[in-house]
């Protein structure tokens, strides 16, 4: 808090307000708050100190219960309550720390903070407390021991500092940067620019930093990488204090006026859903603090200087019987802070009195708060004295306890030798640094390691660490982090962060500003997420997976082709792969593999993505060629017979990728065997010279398509196995060249490195200059190499680092069956003209379209993303522009990116692991129009896999073929799911719940109703989905699903699988029907659908005030319709059926949309209606329906 503003009088604050103390205190100064307090001599006589009467407590008002003095005089200018213990900490304006034990305010400890400088914030950790001065951040431990004590520059001025985790803290104030300090450390990680003058009051949610200047603004910034993203320009004067809750956030402060600052009676509120303010709060005091007390309601309390506090509510008026007054000794109040239990109030005045108010006559400060350590009893004055002057002083009088044991002292020396501690080596930066004056070095101190210490290491550890081969244990809680700050922050692993509502005030536009679809990735077995963004931006391979449909269960193709259709419709919003990984789990080469990890071991990131995802890369490549090869179309699935793709011979999958070679095996006697063969990718093989001399890509791809190798092998001639070379002759080229880097150990890394290197030398030499080992080029130097006239431009020297690999490359089959491959770059283009594919004299030309890299971060265990070359017919579908663009996708984080970008490997975090080549003019070669194939014959009858279900039992009549949808029909829709993976989830020691990962749902049963015709409300679909899975819970009481009924052997149900009931769906979507429910955003995320937004109707929305909770659906039917359902358990035809009714009601009472205001009025009188009854439907016997209300006499029953 910036108190010159407060009052003039407190900004030259000087120790000579000591001597001027009056000798008479305050009347209302209690004598028992100067307990265990030693006064000057010649200061105040405790004798003329008035007893105050005590004050009984009323349950739930606030009023006072202690006041105790910290240090007489001097003012108190912060309180803190103990985010872990039941303490409330007090520091002055002469850098005194105090803290108080309990609501009896029984002193704890009492020490020096600072000499000079006043303490401006204090801040409670799990093992000490941060104290801030103007330049020093101080971390002590409760009883007053320095852990730690962080000086600043001498130019700072710190006024407030925030805690935005366990380990990193953010410390502001009045100058143009906000610095970010790293408590494992004690180092400063990054230094964020902020305008002038500055920021004095910081806040977090789970959306923004918010932080507030002394021009009176407020600034909302970004969590990840702190720009601004909203201000609101609160005040013309200076800001006193803001607050945050929920969606709101108040302010109050000073305006400008012509005699200068005056305190303004209008509390600024803004909604920070719609980033506007909403109607100022006006006082009837001068407000100089104020907090959120939300207890029952979102209360707030403001505090004047004067001792005046007032509360009330932010949307509403305030009230002046709402006021009380604190009674302070000084003539004003310096400091406010309000308990994490909301129970307790601490004020703090000018004259060094804390006062204690609380709801309660014992209040506790925290809702758990560990037990607090107090100091042992003193056992000295039990003890009889020994004078050591006096020689013949028997020793027997030190107490020692009786033993019979060899005492330590008693070691022999024969077993100890001195072994002194070698000294640790000095550090490079101090080294590079230091200035020799004669034979002594000086250097600035670099602050890696505390004063006067060093680390202590029983055991050398000369080990080398090999990062590609060795993956750490736990992605948290280590000590040395060596990745951690070489990640740059948009390839770090991203995850979700889960609050009461699950996802749906989670900010994914933050990360994904295109209209691409992200993948979201707490699914498991996500890893896989960047190549299927890969597969999906090839647009022959999307538009042959969307034709295809086949009557297996688990076809990977099918999924694969589901998951397209979402992407496709998504306009921004992520997707989840999560029917896609489902089948995928059920494949037995996938386990076989080792493709399918166990929840542990993606989360702690154990296993070698880099080799995972090559592995995964080589299955779906072959599942997919397997499962297109098949020419058999099944009858109900006759739509994929008309693709443009299907052909008699191989499949698509196998056209676009399959090379096809010839092996010959040449053994020593001569004889000579030749098969033929093909594969759909290639590994890259390293040559085993490790000499610092050029080798281009292309060489290494041409040594590792033409192989050559020495091998055991069986010879037909010499009848027993004999070394032989066997070499590999290609006779057809692919139309998309895969490629599998394998760098998976230290030794490919440096070829890499040096390849890298040695193509930055050539690369400057190319353009002009020269590079020794010893110097490096400035960039201003590089700016002056001109480049010859008619060349291109030449690229920066950032462009050219860590480059290796080549954009084209083109390759020429040779008449003898050989192969020429070299690197095609721009300059080669201008040079020779456009490169053409000649396929009559076999040459191609290839273009990089994707690359996959494995990052390295020993901080999250590692991810995978890629660089994708998103091509022109996307963008045309997407944002209605024709150009190419290279995009990073990691997972649902995806942000454009420079073409060279995605070809630079630092291989200390980010190392290749698949490359994506195409032919040039790929998508000219093959027919992309794309045909739904499905039917309408998917929605007739079927049969039931269930073996018990009889005729009886049907609870639906399917579809008649006069009875086919059209577009714009009513569907009632609902689903009940069954639990596969309880929540993952952890309580803070605030008693608040972290989710770490949602539970994972699986759909059980899907019931779709008729919504118009003479059988409206008669579904046409009640399906109960079979599963494989293991299920956890199965909901009963909610879902209404019991054991066994997706038990093919023993259901009783009409019992299909989810493809077959996902098809439905899919064809309901694709007709154009609007589908009717309550909740069907949930609905369609677990069943893994993408419906627009005009074909969903849901009753939670029609009925729904802004800023107010969600009704349910029991609560909505006996409101409206005088229903009384979901008695003991849930059943989705009464759901679905209700949500129609719903929406037939939603259409009378407002007119069909043209009459909001009187349907306002409706919802209000619910809402009324709701909060009178707790949301609860009476019982049979209990009140009577609402329609017999008068209230209600207009609204009439359906």
């Amino acid at each position: 808090m910036n108190f010159e503003v407060l009052d003039p009088g407190l900004a030259e604050y000087a120790p000579a307000m000591h001597s001027a103390l009056d000798p008479v205190l305050d009347a209302h100064l209690n004598p028992s708050l100067l307990q265990n307090v030693e006064l000057d001599p010649e200061g105040v006589a405790l004798e003329a100190l008035p007893v105050q009467e005590s004050v009984h407590i009323m349950e739930g008002v606030y009023s006072e219960l202690h006041s105790v003095v910290a240090e007489v005089g001097v003012p108190v200018s912060v309180s803190h309550f103990d985010l872990h213990e039941e303490m409330l900490w007090v520091g002055s304006h002469g850098g005194h720390a105090t803290s108080f034990f309990g609501p009896a305010l029984e002193r704890y400890s009492s020490f020096q903070v600072n000499g000079s400088d006043d303490i401006r914030q204090i801040q409670s950790l799990e093992n000490g407390i941060l104290f801030l001065t103007k330049n020093n951040l101080k971390y002590m431990a409760r009883g007053g021991l320095i852990i730690f004590d962080y000086l600043l520059d001498e130019s700072e001025d710190m006024h407030s500092l925030l805690l935005t985790d366990s380990s990193t803290l953010l410390v502001g104030g009045l100058q143009n940067h906000i610095l970010e300090i790293d408590l494992n450390t004690v180092q400063e990680t990054q230094k964020y620019a902020v305008e002038t003058p500055g920021v004095t009051i910081m806040r977090q949610t789970n959306r923004f930093f918010f932080c507030g200047h002394t021009s009176g603004k407020v600034s909302l910034r970004d969590l990840r990488t702190f720009k601004v993203e909203h201000e609101f320009d609160a005040f013309s004067g200076s800001l006193s204090d803001f607050d945050v809750h929920g969606n709101l956030l108040a302010t109050c402060g000073f305006s400008s006026r012509l005699t200068g600052l005056a305190c303004d009676r209008f509390l600024k509120v803004y909604d920070l859903r719609m980033m506007r303010a909403i109607t100022p709060l006006q006082v009837h005091v001068d407000p100089a603090f104020l907090r959120f007390i939300p207890t029952y309601t979102s209360r707030l309390a403001i505090i004047s200087q004067s001792g005046q506090c007032q509360f009330c509510e932010p949307t509403g008026l305030a009230n002046p019987a709402d006021i009380f007054h604190v009674n302070p000794v000084g003539p004003l109040l310096m400091t406010f802070d309000v308990s994490a239990s909301k129970q307790a109030l601490a004020f703090g005045d000018s004259e060094g009195c804390v006062h204690l108010w609380t709801d309660s006559p014992e209040p506790s400060f925290n809702p758990y708060s560990r037990e607090t350590e107090f100091a042992l009893p003193c056992l000295v004055d039990s003890l009889p004295p020994l004078d050591w002057s006096q020689d013949l002083l028997p020793l027997s009088l030190i107490p020692v306890p009786l033993t019979t044991d060899t005492l330590l002292s008693d070691w022999p020396a024969a077993n100890s030798a001195p072994a002194p501690r070698r000294a640790p080596p000095v550090d490079a930066e101090i080294l590079r640094t230091m200035k020799k004056v004669g034979f002594i070095g000086y250097a600035p101190n670099p602050r890696t390691r505390l004063r006067n210490q060093i680390p202590y290491r029983l055991k050398e550890s000369d080990s080398e660490f090999d990062s590609f081969s060795q993956v750490t244990e736990s992605p948290i809680g280590r000590e040395e982090e060596p990745h951690r700050h070489m990640v740059s922050k948009k390839y770090r692993k991203v995850t979700i962060k889960y609050s009461k509502l699950g996802l749906e005030d989670f900010d994914f536009k933050h990360y994904n500003k295109t209209l691409f679809a992200g993948l979201e990735p707490h699914i498991p077995n996500a890893y896989c997420n960047c190549m299927i963004q890969v597969l999906y931006f090839l647009e022959p391979v999307r538009c042959l997976i969307q034709n295809h449909l086949c009557q297996k269960e688990f076809c990977l193709a099918c999924e694969l082709g589901f998951l397209f259709h979402m992407l496709d419709l998504s306009r921004g919003d992520p997707c989840q792969g999560s029917n896609f990984l489902r089948a995928f789990r059920t494949i037995p080469e996938a386990s076989a593999l080792g493709l399918i990890l166990a929840d542990s071991d993606e989360a702690s990131g154990k296993g070698n993505l880099a080799r995972l995802i090559q592995r995964w890369n080589r299955f779906i490549l072959t599942q997919l060629h397997q499962d297109l090869q098949e020419l058999e179309v099944p009858q109900a699935y006759r739509g994929a017979g008309g693709s443009s793709f299907c052909s008699s011979g191989d499949s698509v999958i196998g056209q676009l990728f399959s090379c096809e070679m010839e092996n010959c095996s040449l053994c020593r006697c001569g004889s000579e065997t030749v098969r033929a063969s093909s594969t759909l990718l290639f590994t890259l093989s390293y040559p085993e010279d490790k000499t610092g001399k050029n080798c281009d890509f292309a060489q290494v791809l041409k040594r590792s398509i033409c192989l050559e190798q020495n091998t055991q092998a069986w010879c037909d001639n010499c009848e027993k196995y004999q070394p032989t070379i066997q070499t590999r002759n290609i006779c057809h080229l692919p139309d998309i060249l895969v490629i599998n880097c394998e760098v998976n150990s230290l030794k490919e890394a440096d070829f890499w490195r040096m390849q890298a290197e040695v193509a930055f030398k050539i690369a400057i030499k190319k353009h002009g200059g020269e590079i020794s080992k010893n110097k490096e080029f400035a960039l201003a130097d590089w700016k002056e190499l001109g480049s010859p006239e008619g060349m291109l431009m030449c690229p920066s020297i950032e462009e050219l680092k860590n480059v290796w690999l080549p954009f084209s490359i083109r390759m020429k089959m040779t008449k003898n069956k050989g192969l020429d491959v070299c690197n095609w770059t721009d300059g080669d283009e201008m040079q020779w003209g456009p490169a053409r594919a000649d396929e009559e004299h076999g040459v191609y030309v290839y273009d990089l379209m994707a690359t996959v890299v494995h990052i390295l971060d020993s901080r999250t265990g590692g991810s995978l993303v890629a660089h994708i070359k998103v091509g022109e017919t996307y963008h045309q579908r997407k944002e209605g522009v024709t150009h190419q663009q290279w995009y990073l996708f990691n997972d649902f984080l995806i942000e454009p990116i420079d073409k060279h970008e995605a070809v630079q490997f630092d291989m200390n975090w980010k190392v290749p692991a698949i490359l994506y080549y195409i032919k040039r003019n790929l998508n000219s070669k093959y027919n992309l129009n794309i045909k739904n194939p499905i039917e309408a014959s998917v929605l007739l009858a079927e049969a039931s896999l269930a073996r018990k279900q009889r005729k009886t039992h049907t609870t639906f009549i399917p579809l008649m073929l006069n009875e086919m949808p059209q577009v714009g029909d009513l569907v009632g829709l609902d689903a009940e799911f069954v639990t596969l993976n309880e929540e993952e989830a952890e309580l803070r020691s605030d008693g608040t719940k972290s989710t770490i990962k949602p539970s994972q749902m699986s759909v059980a049963r899907i019931t779709c109703v008729r919504g118009q015709g003479p059988n409206e409300g008669i579904p046409f679909i009640d399906d109960y989905i079979s599963t494989q899975e293991q299920v956890v819970d199965y909901l009963t009481q909610y879902s209404g699903i019991k054991p066994g009924d997706l038990d093919a052997k023993i259901s009783s149900k009409h019992l299909t699988t989810l493809k077959s009931t996902y098809l439905k769906l899919r064809f309901l979507i694709d007709i154009g029907v609007k589908f009717v429910g309550h909740g069907l955003q949930k609905d369609f995320r677990v069943i893994n659908l993408m419906v627009p937004k005009d074909q969903v109707l849901d009753t939670v929305y029609l009925f729904h005030m802004p800023r107010k909770r969600m009704i349910s659906l029991r609560f909505l039917a006996w409101y409206f319709l005088d229903l009384k359902i979901q008695g003991e358990t849930h059943d989705s035809i009464e759901d679905a059926r209700t949500a129609l009714q719903l929406y037939r009601k939603y259409l009378e009472l407002s007119k069909n949309g043209t009459e909001p205001e009187s349907f306002h009025k409706v919802l209000k009188g619910l809402y009324e209606k709701g909060r009178k009854m707790d949301w609860k439907v009476p019982e049979p016997e209990g009140q009577t329906s609402p329609k017999n209300a008068a209230v209600f006499s207009s609204v009439l029953a359906l």
